[in-house]
């Protein structure tokens, strides 16, 4: 009763007998690109000094948070006496 039926042979897909108007269009290859040995090391070096300055904002950031909120704290203990 829940078993599936399945065929006994099953029909095989219709044929397909469109013929393209159009051919398939060739795709074309890239041009070749020549990089240089110095043109890798200044990307790396570059990249390097940009993370490193990225790296020094949020630290300075990051110090400058917490010596507000340090700051903030004193003054609120200067007001209330």
């Amino acid at each position: 009763m829940f078993l599936p039926k399945y065929p006994d042979a099953p029909t095989p897909p219709p044929a397909h007998t469109h013929t393209p108007a159009d051919p398939a269009p060739t795709r074309r290859s890239l041009p070749s690109i020549s990089v240089d040995q110095k043109t890798v090391a200044a990307v790396l070096v570059g990249g390097v000094v940009l993370t490193a300055l990225l790296a020094a904002v949020a630290v300075t950031a990051i110090s400058v948070a917490v010596a507000a909120v340090v700051l903030r704290s004193l003054l609120r203990d200067q007001h209330r006496r």
